[in-house]
């Protein structure tokens, strides 16, 4: 037993001179003037891998904290885009009254289709919009409907449109900027629309149709023609016609017209935003933010405004908060 402590006794000596000369306990002494803490020891007293795996769990979670809202932020992200694209698709067809001071009894009721931005070509739900539109629009019989541009996205679909445009019978369209490729989107491209067959195109021109015993004059724009500030669409109305209707595929025409020259001005173009966030009672449109007249109807000096959502998209596939419509305005005498 005793030659068994001498053989340790040596190495306790050792292990407490080591002790001594340990780096932190040499600081503690200097500094403190006193033995090494019991935190110090406890902290000493942690093995290596143990530390080692908590700063890895600490590492972790401050990580966590970081990702958890970009996580958030794509997931929402991904749900709107999920919605957006099934709302290119979900068509709203409704009926809207429109007040016309001075309208003939004859022409009270008489009911015009307005639609506008088919986009064909265009990859998105919009087409299904579009097929949706026009059957609902030929199966309700309108005295006239009116399509007010951006009928085509690319040339490839010229077919398609001349194939809907036999199911609409007394119709009128204007082209749009999307048709001629006067456009930032990158997929537009430009299509050599001379003539639309069954329906008639009207390019810096006016038609005279006679409804129920009174004369209906259909003018409409050339966006070209809008675009470089040579239309003169006042110039081109009968002032001996019981019922002037403009189509244009801007919305902005109705501030430049003289007033009582048009009753009616139907346009589109705007998509009602297409991309849009709510907010109290209205709602930021992100594709038109600077632009007055989105959707819906105006009372302007120049007439009464209606402009349509459209049916298509344009830049991105997808639509929100701005549904796609198809319109029958029912007119009726008043203000």
């Amino acid at each position: 037993m005793c030659r068994r402590a001498a053989l340790l006794a040596p190495r306790r000596r050792a292990t407490f001179r080591q002790a001594l000369l340990a780096p932190r306990a040499r600081i503690s002494f200097l500094r403190f003037g006193q033995a090494p803490t019991a935190g110090a020891a406890r902290r000493r007293s942690v093995p290596r891998p143990a530390l080692q795996r908590a700063e890895r769990l600490r590492g972790t979670v401050q990580n966590a904290r970081v990702k958890r809202p970009l996580v958030t932020l794509g997931v929402l992200g991904l749900a709107a885009a999920g919605w957006g694209q099934f709302e290119a698709g979900w068509v709203r067809l409704r009926t809207l009254e429109v007040r016309l001071p001075g309208l003939p009894s004859e022409l009270e009721g008489l009911r015009i289709a307005h639609l506008s931005d088919f986009h064909l070509g265009f990859p998105s739900r919009g087409e299904r919009a579009v097929h949706r539109a026009v059957r609902w629009t030929a199966a309700r019989k309108p005295d006239l409907t009116l399509i007010t541009g951006d009928l085509l996205s690319r040339p490839s679909a010229e077919a398609r449109l001349r194939g809907l445009l036999q199911l609409l019978p007394s119709s009128y369209a204007v082209l749009g900027n999307h048709d001629f490729a006067i456009s930032r989107d990158p997929f537009s491209k430009p299509s050599a629309l001379a003539d639309l067959d069954s329906t008639t195109l009207l390019e810096d021109d006016a038609r005279t149709v006679e409804l129920r015993g009174r004369r209906v004059q259909v003018v409409g724009i050339d966006p070209r023609s809008y675009r470089r500030g040579t239309a003169r669409p006042d110039q081109l109305a009968d002032p001996d016609a019981d019922l002037r209707i403009l189509l244009c595929h801007y919305p902005s025409v109705i501030d430049k017209l003289p007033a009582g020259v048009f009753d009616l001005v139907l346009a589109g173009h705007l998509h009602g935003g297409q991309v849009c966030i709510p907010y109290g009672r209205g709602k930021l449109r992100l594709s038109h933010l600077r632009w007055t007249y989105a959707e819906g109807l105006y009372r302007r000096p120049g007439g009464v405004l209606h402009v349509s959502t459209g049916l298509g998209t344009t830049f991105v596939p997808f639509r929100l908060f701005a549904r796609p419509e198809a319109t029958e305005l029912v007119l009726q005498s008043g203000s």
